[in-house]
């Protein structure tokens, strides 16, 4: 499998990557099991790249994910996920929220969802309007920082 390098000095990864949204919602009714499947096969083929947003199902495309790779090395996935978006009970969407107290509150729910203690690649889902970008990537740049337990959360 060819491989790319993200930015100047980002992760490797496949130049094929694997897109979850429809595994869990927005394109109808998906299969669980077909979508293990799916996930197991793309790695099996040496892609990297896994795609997900913590919006996608309602949070159920991150435990979607967190369970195929069960039982698999963690660091032959390279994880992306967005953030941001809201959504009400009945999935439609309500808006964005980039606060840096919500972009650690979202952060804090993947790392769960996922059981996993980092993500490879953290993006907001849409570029904000009522928060300065910089104050978003502030946050991103603290996330970075190990905290007092001497990891970060996000990219490594």
């Amino acid at each position: 499998m060819d491989t790319r390098t993200l930015g100047s000095n980002g992760p490797t990864v496949s130049a094929l990557g694997l897109g979850l949204m429809g595994m869990s919602d927005l394109y109808g009714p998906a299969d669980e099991a077909e979508s293990i499947a799916t996930i197991h096969a793309a790695l099996d083929a040496g892609v990297t790249l896994l795609d997900t947003g913590d919006f996608y199902g309602m949070g159920h495309n991150e435990m979607l994910l967190r369970d195929a790779l069960r039982g698999r090395n963690r660091d032959n996935a390279v994880i992306s996920v967005k953030f941001g978006a809201l959504r009400d009970v009945d999935g439609n969407w309500i808006g964005h929220d980039l606060r840096p107290v919500a972009i650690k509150n979202f952060l804090a729910y993947t790392l769960r969802r996922l059981g996993t203690d980092h993500v490879d690649i953290y993006r907001p889902a849409r570029l904000p309007s009522d928060v300065p970008v910089e104050d978003v990537m502030g946050t991103l740049a603290d996330l970075l920082r190990p905290a007092t337990s001497g990891t970060s959360a996000c990219p490594r």
